[in-house]
């Protein structure tokens, strides 16, 4: 063989491989992953909302498959999100406002955008983030050079980003959803001229797949009740809903007329509730954030249908995966409770919507009640993108049902709340089967927010470095938590529900004979899956306290 033949061949080989790379890169489909933040299960039209305005929200559950039996695994902001990124429940990443940890390099490199990344991927991150990651957490930068683009803030934006965030302040509305509105098509339109907007190159290559994640902070009450009604602001954050009757949640309780509780005192501190949930103590002041909220979906929702319309002018609808979710639900007074932090199906249950447009139209355009988790998300993103999935991810891939292969991907689903601090939440895990669902409660002996209150206003301590500060005998008391289940610690209150005939679960049935068969056998699968959940390796995570960052002469603020 000649050099010259040689060379020839050496090329044809060459470029073969680029064709195939460019082929195959273009037949890997793009992923936007949209994420709401506290948004309940049915603040939506499609979920039995008769009053929101969510018509494209609605139209995209049309187009796609509307899971209605879809959980979070921790009914927090930080676990929560962290648990979808890694395909792991908290007792397995171990990071929670209370945990006194960031994520680790090591375990950020093995969330979906990361492993997404390394296989070819040009990666997007807009609006919110609510997990510290790396040595520093939120101030180390490591999630934000991670990414390709990046035009987000860290911990809450309020309903105006600018007053918060220098990242947003050219922007050309005020309003956060605008404002994330204005990064998308930014992302989309492949234009790149957004100012402030973080950028690795100049444009997304057309001949590579994208994952785009869209974060609002809305219509979690941190947004929603800094909302103004500002001259600037669209008029669907001052009239809509204005001269609309809203009605009050089921089993609605206003504070004053709360006869029983509906946990023990003992184990749900109830007045040490964050002050910031005090709006659903009476009727009106409950239903006058309802309505901000309200506001809020719409808004939410127009920029959902601004997002597809620019899909469709770029070409990219046909290649574009969309899912809509919610990091967890919201106690609004229902048996006079406001919060999250909690196991019960109000704060669990969230909207799950995912739309593959290279899913045969029949198997589009339905509802499936298989239970499904935010730890499914992950798994399901890398199998559709052909790659393979992490052996550390927990959750399910969710293909086979959007094709109709299977009906169901678990029997059972667990959840759990480690965040049992100063406001009173008591610690619980949860299993449920499409009928059943069992809680156990553990001793609340967390010293009170109230009293930790007074003492501030005594002795002149700002009160956020009293309630929110994380100190290094935290992490100590938070390891108790995951692990003190597992090493034997009884549960001190159990409830069951019978989710069939009590959807609301209003009537516990622990303590009636004619059930002991159903609490014994899911006292056995609450074993199997809290072992599962925990697994057997140590959290990839940092020490993050204000302990930590004071050593670095870094005084943290709470996020």
């Amino acid at each position: 063989m000649n050099v010259n033949t040689q060379f020839l061949r050496s090329l044809v080989f060459l470029c073969t491989l680029l064709i195939f790379k460019i082929v195959h890169a273009q037949e890997q489909p793009n992923i936007i992953f949209i994420l709401t933040d506290d948004q309940s299960y049915g603040m939506m039209g499609c979920t039995g909302n008769k009053v929101v305005q969510t018509l494209n929200i609605d139209k995209l559950a049309g187009d796609g498959v509307l899971f209605t039996n879809a959980h979070i695994t921790s009914a927090i902001c930080t676990p929560s999100r962290a648990s979808i990124l890694t395909s792991q429940f908290e007792r397995k990443h171990g990071i929670n406002f209370n945990s006194g940890t960031s994520m680790s390099e090591e375990g950020w490199n093995n969330t979906y955008p990361m492993v997404l990344r390394d296989n070819g991927y040009y990666t997007g991150w807009i609006g919110k983030n609510h997990l510290p990651v790396g040595d520093g957490g939120y101030a180390s930068g490591l999630m934000d050079k991670s990414f390709d683009y990046w035009y987000a803030g860290h911990g809450h934006l309020s309903f105006y980003p600018k007053d918060r965030h220098e990242i947003f302040k050219n922007a050309a509305d005020d309003t956060q959803v605008e404002i994330i509105g204005e990064g998308v098509s930014d992302f989309l339109s492949n234009e790149q001229k957004l100012q402030g907007a973080q950028k690795f190159l100049d444009q997304r290559p057309k001949d590579k797949p994208f994952v785009l994640s869209v974060n609002f902070n809305l219509p979690h009450d941190a947004s929603a009740s800094t909302m103004a009604q500002r001259d600037s602001d669209n008029d669907i954050y001052k009239t809509l809903y204005n001269d609309v009757k809203l009605d009050l949640p089921r089993n609605y309780i206003a504070k004053k007329d709360i006869e029983q509780p509906k946990l023990p005192p003992e184990i749900h501190k109830t007045g040490d509730r964050q002050e910031g949930y005090n709006y659903v103590d009476t009727p009106e002041s409950l239903l006058a954030r309802y309505r901000l909220k309200l506001q809020a979906m719409t808004g939410i929702d127009r920029m959902v249908g601004e997002l597809r319309e620019t899909l469709k002018k770029q070409k990219l609808d046909k290649n574009t995966i969309i899912v809509f979710t919610s990091d967890h639900g919201l106690f609004m007074g229902e048996f006079g409770i406001g919060g999250k932090a909690l196991c019960y199906e109000i704060t669990t249950h969230v909207p799950l919507i995912i739309y593959d447009p290279s899913e045969k139209k029949q198997n589009r355009g339905r509802t499936s009640d298989a239970l499904v988790q935010s730890i499914d998300i992950a798994p399901t993103f890398l199998k559709k993108a052909g790659i393979t999935v992490p052996a550390t991810y927990q959750g399910r891939d969710l293909s086979p049902l959007l094709s109709e292969e299977v009906n169901d991907v678990r029997d059972y689903l667990y959840t759990e709340n480690l965040r049992s601090t100063q406001f009173g939440n008591p610690r619980c895990e949860a299993v449920k089967d499409k009928r059943w669902k069992y809680i156990r409660y553990y001793k609340n002996e967390n010293f009170s927010a109230q009293k930790k209150i007074e003492t501030a206003k005594q002795m002149g301590i700002k009160m956020t470095a009293m309630l929110y500060k994380v100190h290094d005998p935290d992490i100590a008391l938070y390891r108790s938590f995951v692990e003190g289940p597992l090493q034997g610690e009884q549960a001190v209150y159990e409830e069951l529900f019978d989710l069939e005939n009590d959807p609301d679960e209003t009537t516990n049935l622990a303590q009636l004979t004619q059930h002991a068969p159903v609490l014994k056998k899911l006292r056995a699968v609450w074993k199997e899956k809290i072992t599962f959940a925990r697994g057997d390796e140590a959290p990839k995570v940092l020490r993050y306290t204000s302990d930590s960052e004071a050593e670095r002469g870094v005084i943290i603020e709470p996020k």
